[in-house]
């Protein structure tokens, strides 16, 4: 055998209790499980007192760009990724044509940077699957993103599609997933994909049912609107047919704290009327997203350059603000915004530096400027460019819905800016640290059940996210007592602590807690 771990507590991923054996590697695959202490290969790795499970599973992962970038991905590897699900919120970069990829790498550089000198040599979702394939970190799983696919084939307006559009939309996303997409994904506050109505939606999940794959929504509110827009993607399950996982499943804002009970029974009973649902989350407060995601869709209508030209017209800012402030925009979940909840974290102008880590009223008040129209000049001046974090989160609503009898970890960690979400480089080992050892809100096993079995179970891959013969070496092996996080919001970009050894597809990635510089991940495709 290639590797051997030596008397390790195995945590199986199926949550049964753990158990102590030697585990045997080779080939990228685990060939054998036996009693402590009796197997033999050409390196063994002692494991006394630690655990050994299965790799960790990012459900919500925004690395589509960073995978290619920053290959060594020392954020995600650390923490005992060995599988991200990409291609989120409705929104990356294929299936795409010249003109869409223009308008995308604008539109998500808060998200993912523009990288310049950069070959964009993929248009197709197989094409940019072989381009993963040519040496990544991690393994990773794609979505078909619906925001792209609507910009793809009908454009940046505020309107409903027509019948030759959407047959269009649906030829398209078949063809992606036959290519090797696990789903499609949404993000219904984002522009174009929120512009979609919900026949529009069903119709595209129907297609994503015929292929076997599932429906990964950010849906249309985590505010004043989040019951009717978590109902809402349910009523799109069943009348489609199509398995449903629920994004950064959480109920935001002061309207819905102490409210995930709520949330949690109504999707009780779906289940129990044989939907077939799944969610994740991230154990953290804040969220994070593009500044410009707060804009009211219609201000976002036409794409870059005419939203720009909005915020230029002082008719239009003095419409928009009204939007915001008043009203609460769609982009804002409905929620009247309260700028000292929304903190700049990630700027593209170097003049713009001195923003990061400060809310936006704090740095309006600090030039006597209304806040909301220093929020329009910084979003011109960075050309929407900028990201930020949303402390808008409540801790009970984290710990009801982490403990759903469905429920999967998702970092939703963006890996640009100054000052990015710890949970990019976190949430994996916080949940073990914080919420398993420090809180005991969840068991160990069933911890980890969350993030291996389940999400592996989601996707269909028959052979990863449990310790068991035959499957793939995907495997962690972590110190219960002592791992933990160590990114915070001022120090972001930390590795996590109690995580010696990750393997991928069977070669060390973290060895002795240091990354190597072995690249064995791959694209995965659903049903190859």
């Amino acid at each position: 055998m290639d590797i051997v771990f030596r008397g390790a507590r195995v945590v199986d991923g199926d949550g049964g209790p753990a158990f102590l054996a030697d585990v045997g590697v080779a080939g990228g695959r685990i060939v054998e499980i036996a009693g402590a202490g009796t197997l033999s290969g050409r390196r063994r790795i002692d494991s006394d007192g630690l655990v050994l499970a299965p790799g960790f599973v990012d459900m919500h992962a925004h690395s589509d760009l960073r995978l290619l970038t920053e290959p060594d991905h020392t954020a995600k590897v650390s923490q005992g990724v060995t599988l991200e699900v990409i291609g989120q919120d409705g929104l990356s970069y294929s299936p795409v044509d010249d003109a869409t990829l223009d308008t995308l790498r604008t539109q998500l550089a808060g998200w993912n940077d523009d990288p310049q000198d950069f070959d964009w040599n993929w248009r197709s979702v197989a094409e940019y699957l072989d381009r993963l394939d040519a040496g990544i970190a991690t393994n990773a799983a794609y979505l078909v993103p619906q925001g792209t696919l609507r910009l793809l084939c009908a454009g940046y307006e505020d309107r409903p599609v027509t019948e030759d559009e959407l047959d269009r939309m649906r030829e398209v996303l078949a063809d992606s997933l036959a290519q090797g997409a696990f789903g499609m994904s949404s993000g219904l506050t984002y522009t174009p994909g929120m512009y979609a109505d919900t026949a529009e939606l069903t119709a595209l999940c129907e297609v994503v049912a015929a292929h076997g794959g599932y429906y990964s929504p950010h849906h249309r509110s985590y505010g004043a609107g989040a019951l009717a827009a978590y109902e809402e993607m349910v009523e799109v399950s069943r009348a489609s047919g199509c398995p449903l996982h629920l994004a950064h499943a959480t109920m935001n804002f002061g309207v819905n704290a102490g409210r995930a009970g709520e949330l949690l029974a109504m999707l009780d009973a779906a289940l129990d009327d044989g939907c077939d649902i799944t969610l994740d989350s991230y154990p953290y407060l804040p969220g994070s997203t593009s500044l410009h995601a707060l804009l009211p869709s219609w201000a976002m209508a036409g794409g870059v350059t005419t939203t720009l030209e909005r915020l230029r017209d002082p008719a239009q800012r003095r419409r928009i603000r009204d939007v915001l402030e008043v009203e609460g925009s769609d982009g804002c979940h409905g929620v009247p915004v309260d700028w000292n909840t929304i903190e700049i974290n990630g700027v593209r102008e170097s003049g713009n530096a001195h923003l990061v880590g400060r809310s936006v009223a704090e740095s309006a008040l600090a030039v006597g400027a209304q806040p909301t129209e220093f929020y329009f000049d910084v979003l011109v001046s960075e050309q929407l460019g900028a990201s930020c974090l949303m402390h808008v989160g409540h801790e009970d609503n984290v710990r009801a819905i982490m403990r759903h009898r469905t429920h999967t970890a998702g970092s939703d960690g963006l890996l640009v800016g100054a000052r990015p979400h710890p949970r990019a480089w976190g949430t994996f080992p916080r949940y073990l640290g914080h919420y398993v050892r420090e809180l005991g809100v969840l068991g160990l096993e069933e911890c980890v059940r969350n993030m291996t079995s389940r999400p592996a179970d989601r996707l269909g891959l028959a052979d990863r996210g449990r310790v068991r013969e035959g499957h793939v070496a995907d495997l962690v092996l972590f110190d219960p007592e002592a791992v933990r996080d160590t990114a915070t919001f001022d120090q972001p970009r930390q590795q996590a602590v109690g995580i010696p050894h990750v393997l991928v597809n069977g070669v060390p990635v973290i060895d002795g807690g240091n990354r190597t510089d072995a690249l064995p991940g791959r694209a995965l495709r659903k049903d190859r």
